[in-house]
């Protein structure tokens, strides 16, 4: 397995900037956030350390992007937008939609061959209407992707913090039923999931399992921890808005057994891209705050991978 950082914490770096970074703290590859240009609609969200429109439309700048990260040994794993493509907003619907677009041709162009996203959801409507809705928004998406064979991995965030996504959420594959569901309206190899443990934990789901049920769906793995806080849960209970008893956390300082995490993965062989993704707001008050998060985070993951 090769270890990386998903860089969007990283958003006061730009694309140079940021390759040193995670070149001189010795990782292996990086999920390169490739946000549409100046914009930012959520947190840890708005990140672009790749234009990918320039990098179809300029020759030059997606060789220096190629070359900049090889140059310090650096793999791009994926090309990470998380947009809601399902969004009950039709103008932003489109152009999220049309983005990722964007952001899948890119990834063909740069020879990465992966964009790791959501696949959305109208938090408004029901389950069965929402997999109606993945029947009309994503087989154009998927036949795109197929084209180009670029990989296309969801991650399985809810996107269910707070009021403002209430009451559904804003990304439907959360669950291995749905990802049963889903897989059946999309059944395509190059449809697959990012798989982030953290999620599970604070739906009460058994996050080992999934790995050998969809071991040959599984792309790329995310490092995120939770914490549940179980007297605030008594409190509100699992109704309440997510945030009011849970937390994310850096790998090792939440719920997460990633020895099993780890060992379930090499039981199916996985030897693929997994990568540090850092949310934790104990460690967001400086920019040297975040690096010693990132470096705590790979030290603390290096007696399971390195």
């Amino acid at each position: 397995m090769k270890m990386g950082l998903v860089t969007a914490i990283l958003d006061k770096c730009n694309y140079e900037e940021m390759i040193d970074t995670i070149s001189g703290m010795g990782f292996e590859c990086a999920e390169v956030a490739c946000w549409p240009q100046g914009k930012a609609e959520r947190r840890y969200a708005g990140v672009s350390h790749i234009d990918v429109a320039r990098v179809l439309k300029d020759d030059d700048y997606a060789k220096h992007v190629l070359d900049y990260a090889k140059d310090h040994g650096i793999t791009i794993s994926s090309l990470a937008f998380y947009p809601n493509t399902m969004d009950g907003d039709l103008t932003k619907r489109k152009a999220n939609v049309e983005h990722l677009k964007t952001v899948i041709k890119a990834s063909a162009k740069l020879k990465v061959n992966m964009v790791t996203t959501f696949i959305g959801r109208d938090q408004n409507l029901n389950l069965e209407d929402n997999l109606k809705l993945v029947k009309k928004v994503w087989p154009p998406i998927i036949k795109l992707a197929e084209s180009l064979k670029v990989k296309v991995a969801i991650e399985n965030c809810p996107m269910l913090f707070g009021a403002d996504q209430w009451p559904g959420g804003q990304n439907l594959m959360t669950s291995p039923r749905n990802w049963e569901e889903i897989f059946k309206i999309l059944p395509s190899k190059y449809f697959g999931i990012n798989y982030d443990p953290s999620h599970f934990v604070w739906q009460m789901i058994d996050y080992i399992k999934p790995i050998y049920q969809f071991k040959d769906k599984i792309f790329h793995v995310h490092y995120k921890d939770i914490k549940l806080f179980p007297d605030k849960l008594d409190k509100v209970g699992i109704m309440a808005y997510p945030l009011e008893y849970m937390s994310p956390k850096l790998p090792g300082l939440g719920d997460v057994n990633w020895s099993k995490f780890v060992s379930a993965l090499t039981d199916i062989g996985y030897n693929g891209f997994t990568c540090i993704e850092v949310e934790d707001k104990a460690f967001e008050k400086t920019q040297e705050d975040v690096l010693k998060s990132i470096k705590l985070s790979k030290k603390y993951l290096e007696q399971y991978v390195i």
